[in-house]
């Protein structure tokens, strides 16, 4: 697994209002050859962002995460581990989790997924 440094992105600030555009998140990231990449998009104190690409048949073993984190599967068809389930996840998938929570994660195909950790207050 490799994490690359940040991306290219737009910061706007108008009359205090301030935001990031990332107009094209696919075009960030594009997994190497039987390989995994990660991306840091976006970092704050209440979030942390990262960009998973994934070659089929590429898996992140069993883990867990000190803080809540939500998994949103942007491409692609994974298989799941949460806790004690197992799960075929695909485009559009949304999953949130709680700190501590045992995950896995394998690509039946090319995965293109975002991951944002929540640490807590």
């Amino acid at each position: 697994m490799r994490e690359a440094g940040m991306p290219e992105a737009e910061t706007m600030n108008e009359e205090n209002r301030s935001y990031t555009l990332i107009p094209d998140l696919a075009a960030l990231a594009e997994a190497p050859a039987e390989s995994i990449l990660s991306r840091t998009i976006y970092k704050d104190a209440q979030v942390k962002a990262v960009l998973f690409a994934f070659a089929a048949g590429q898996e992140l073993s069993e883990h867990t995460a000190s803080t809540a984190a939500i998994i949103h599967i942007l491409q692609g068809e994974a298989r799941l581990k949460l806790g004690d389930d197992d799960l075929d996840a695909s485009s559009g998938a949304w999953i949130h989790m709680p700190p501590q929570l045992p995950h896995s994660l394998y690509a039946r195909t090319p995965v293109l997924m975002l991951l944002l950790l929540l640490p807590q207050p």
